[in-house]
């Protein structure tokens, strides 16, 4: 259900080219560019994520985010404030335990 990826998010600013973060990007080993509301969502294999990230940097870059995380196939609606009540007090409990170091879900919050 979860495909493992490295993914940068970089927020827009006026002093960035969208075609040139995408090409930097995508010449250092991304798999994938997608231009987002608040910024720009770049998709890299594990193995190519450190590449990535460091020409990302070397171009003073600034990342808002830059991990290797667990990305949804698909994803499934949640289209009634009930079931997002239940949902979020899910994730709650899971993040109050201990045991529990990372919770990947793949729910969008249509309401």
């Amino acid at each position: 259900m979860f495909d493992e990826k490295g993914l940068i998010m970089v927020e827009k600013d006026d002093r960035i080219n969208e075609d040139e973060l995408m090409m930097l990007a995508l010449e250092a080993g991304a798999s994938d560019f997608e231009f987002e509301e608040e910024g720009y969502e770049i998709i890299t294999a594990p193995e190519d994520f450190s590449a990535v990230r460091e020409s990302l940097e070397k171009a003073n870059i600034e990342m808002v985010s830059a991990e290797v995380t667990m990305i949804p196939q698909t994803y499934t609606s949640l289209n009634t404030e009930a079931d997002i009540k239940k949902m979020k007090k899910i994730l709650d409990l899971l993040d109050e335990e201990d045991d529990v170091q990372n919770v990947y879900h793949n729910w969008e919050n249509e309401v």
